[in-house]
């Protein structure tokens, strides 16, 4: 993300031009007052939406998905959030990209084999030492 790029039109990921800036209809554009009202009200809802998402990083559900929600919402009337949004697009693309080059997917699946190796012979040692004994009703 450019620190420098204060212009109003930008690059989108997709790239085509994209206008940054509010997307309100131009009713509540023309006068400041109503302008503000609804820059507070989506800053109140985006607000809500990924302090959501935030809750169910921990807890069950979608925490992520719902934060990025809030961030696009956010970014209906903000320009930092349109370029927060432009950054992480921009972000997972590449790693997208990465995911799917050859050497990274043959690399990945021999960890995942490992991992799995391992983990199979951990879960055969405790069937070898104790049975098929839940942990709570070892005697020993």
């Amino acid at each position: 993300m450019n620190a420098e790029s204060d212009e109003r039109t930008g690059e989108s990921a997709d790239g085509q031009d994209a206008e940054l800036g509010s997307r309100a209809p131009e009713f509540i554009k023309s006068r400041r007052s109503l302008h503000l009202s609804w820059q507070v009200g989506v800053f109140i809802v985006g607000l809500a939406v990924v302090g959501a998402g935030v809750v169910m990083l921990p807890l069950p559900g979608p925490g992520w998905l719902v934060i990025f929600a809030g961030m696009a919402i956010w970014a209906t009337e903000f320009v930092w959030a349109q370029l927060v949004l432009r950054w992480t697009k921009r972000k997972v693309t590449e790693a997208a990209q990465r995911a799917l080059d050859p050497k990274v997917r043959r690399r990945n699946l021999i960890l995942t084999t490992v991992g799995l190796v391992i983990a199979g012979v951990l879960v055969g040692l405790y069937l070898w030492k104790f049975g098929f004994v839940m942990p709570w009703k070892i005697d020993q």
